[in-house]
């Protein structure tokens, strides 16, 4: 380590950076069905991700080695470019952070790695192959097959227990989904420690070995395993509130067996591109397969409105992360003042979004409150609303008749007199 530069520090310390964000923007990935079912507390939860996305961190490099081997050449790349790429994939994790949508943090960075390599050396320096085959199939492939896994599994589930009706039965049964769902919450965390701390780990190394002090394909040093697994384990235990209330409250409303089977369709695929080196992303996986789940069982509902949204953010992160990146990049190259001029952008932006975050605070405490709904309402739900229901029960006791009797004429004879 004593051959690491100045700026090289920098983009070390910007790239812990960059992973203690994608810690807080993905821990509704393990955690938001867990919390938002209640099967464990808040607080609880995210302690638990985060212990055991840091365990994850350990377990595998291949992801890492895609990142720092496959994606962009390594020959003739500057640091200033993995600066630039960095600063890109930050601001673009807090923007969808502060909006609550579960964005890729992976995409993010791989669209600013992308965006400032082009800005420095052309389409030239990008491994195309690389990028379709290993991150752009993989983000279409991802959610689709996290999510009919999980509608499947939610079907079978219901399915296996239409005829219990005793209420002993019931309640034991539910326990033991909520305790099915915090040991699948656990996997999925140490499936995105596995995925997504890698992905610091590697551009990392790519840092390191643009700067000379790695040979290219070497893997991350040991001191870049363990603090990309602490920095992302920090992010993680801090929570990031706003896009748990999203995933667990807003997308669907779900009950402890559709959380168990959407978490453990989608630690079984991101554990399985972990081991392949596909570098997908988890929040596409979670959020896929928390929809799945919505869908299969009868009357769940998927609230469409906020899927579009996060489905247009999912569209926009590699292009928007890309030309922030390639925004930065512009600036780096320009020298000494460039590098200072980003690095400021980065903290004023950083500041001024935390800024706008605190107007409306999500935390622990309001993380399960949701609005009457996220749904209009349609011209006929709106109109049976207004309409009050008849009462209910006998006649009131103090009701009286309002329409009097007839009258008779005073010059009809014909009709009787009335007798009391």
């Amino acid at each position: 380590m004593e051959h690491i530069t100045l700026l090289l520090a920098i983009v070390v310390v910007t790239a812990l950076v960059f992973d203690f964000t994608n810690g807080f923007h993905d821990t509704a990935n393990a955690m938001a069905t867990t919390i938002s079912t209640g099967a464990l507390k808040p607080k609880t939860a995210v302690a638990m991700s985060a212990v055991l996305n840091l365990i994850g961190a350990f377990l595998s490099v291949e992801v890492a080695k895609t990142i720092s081997g496959g994606i962009v050449n390594e020959n003739g790349l500057r640091t200033e470019v993995i600066f630039a790429a960095l600063v890109g994939a930050i601001l673009w994790n807090l923007l969808t952070w502060l909006v609550g949508l579960p964005s890729s943090s992976s995409h993010a960075l791989f669209g600013g790695l992308i965006g400032a390599a082009v800005m420095s050396a052309g389409w030239s320096s990008i491994n195309g192959g690389t990028v379709v085959t290993k991150v752009l199939l993989p983000a279409i492939a991802a959610p689709l097959v996290a999510g009919l896994a999980a509608m499947l599994a939610t079907k079978l589930t219901y399915r296996i227990n239409r005829n219990v009706t005793d209420p002993n039965q019931l309640k034991s049964t539910a326990k033991g989904y909520r305790a099915g769902q915090i040991a699948s919450a656990g996997l999925v965390s140490l499936a995105h420690g596995t995925n997504d701390a890698q992905k610091t780990m590697g551009i990392i190394t790519l840092a390191l070995v643009t700067g000379g002090v790695l040979a290219p394909g070497s893997n991350p040093p040991m001191w870049v395993i363990v603090s990309a697994g602490v920095a992302i384990a920090l992010g993680t235990y801090l929570g990031g509130w706003r896009i748990i209330r999203t995933m667990g409250k807003g997308l669907t409303d779900l009950r402890p067996p559709q959380g168990f089977a959407a978490q453990t369709s989608a630690a079984t695929v991101i554990l399985a591109s972990s081991h392949l080196g596909f570098s997908l992303s988890t929040t596409q996986s979670c959020s896929g397969a928390v929809m799945g789940a919505g869908l299969g069982r009868k009357g769940g509902v998927v609230r469409w409105s906020t899927a579009t949204r996060m489905f247009v953010a999912w569209g926009l992160t590699l292009p928007a992360a890309g030309l922030l990146g390639a925004g930065a990049e512009f600036l780096t190259k320009q020298g000494p003042w460039g590098i200072t001029a980003t690095a400021i952008l980065l903290v004023g932006g950083s500041f001024a979004i935390w800024l706008a975050s605190r107007r409306q605070p999500v935390d622990h405490t309001n993380v399960n409150d949701t609005e009457a709904s996220d749904e209009p309402q349609g011209v006929v739900t709106t109109a049976m609303a207004a309409v009050a229901p008849p009462p209910i029960g006998g006649p009131a006791s103090d009701l009286s008749t309002t329409i009097p009797a007839p009258a008779s004429a005073p010059d009809d004879t014909t009709r009787p007199a009335a007798t009391v």
